[in-house]
């Protein structure tokens, strides 16, 4: 399956991705840091989870709260683990939708978010495919008729 491509900065769109859509458009929020939190996300953990470890960091094998977090201005990277810098955003992403603070109904919603989006990006890709084979064939018949052609004015 071909994966999709942001259409501002036209990098591969994956299913961790922070996306935007404007009609048939989709692009990363920020192409700088396409796997950067989206506002959304940041408002409720700040809510929900700013009193709380909400990063696990398994090469150190400790817990952190938001705010403990380290930023590298240098870098543009967000959300890294104070003892090793790793990159610990998708861990206050997977703690986001399982956190036991939020209310259930915002939990199953931005779950539902999550899952549209992810659905969007694998149907995108499918079309994707089903658009390039369609390409090859329409080039195939152009070809195959440009020599039928080819054959008739040497006949006639």
């Amino acid at each position: 399956m071909t994966q999709p491509r942001c259409s501002r900065c036209l990098q591969p769109i994956s299913a961790s991705d922070s996306l935007a859509f404007h009609g048939d458009e989709i692009f990363h929020l920020d192409c700088q840091r396409p796997r950067e939190l989206s506002p959304d996300e940041r408002v409720l953990l700040l809510r929900y989870c700013f009193t709380h470890e909400a990063a696990s960091c398994l090469a150190c094998d400790q817990r952190f709260r938001q705010q403990e977090l380290v930023s590298e201005f240098l870098g543009n990277r967000t959300h890294l683990c104070p003892r090793c810098r790793a990159d610990l955003t998708e861990s206050l992403r997977a703690h986001l939708y399982t956190c036991l603070t939020l209310p259930e109904e915002v939990r199953r919603a931005a779950r539902e978010v999550r899952d549209a989006s992810q659905r969007l990006i694998k149907e995108s890709g499918q079309l994707q495919d089903c658009a390039d084979v369609l390409m090859r064939e329409a080039e195939a018949a152009v070809a195959a008729l440009r020599a039928t052609m080819r054959q008739m004015l040497f006949r006639g």
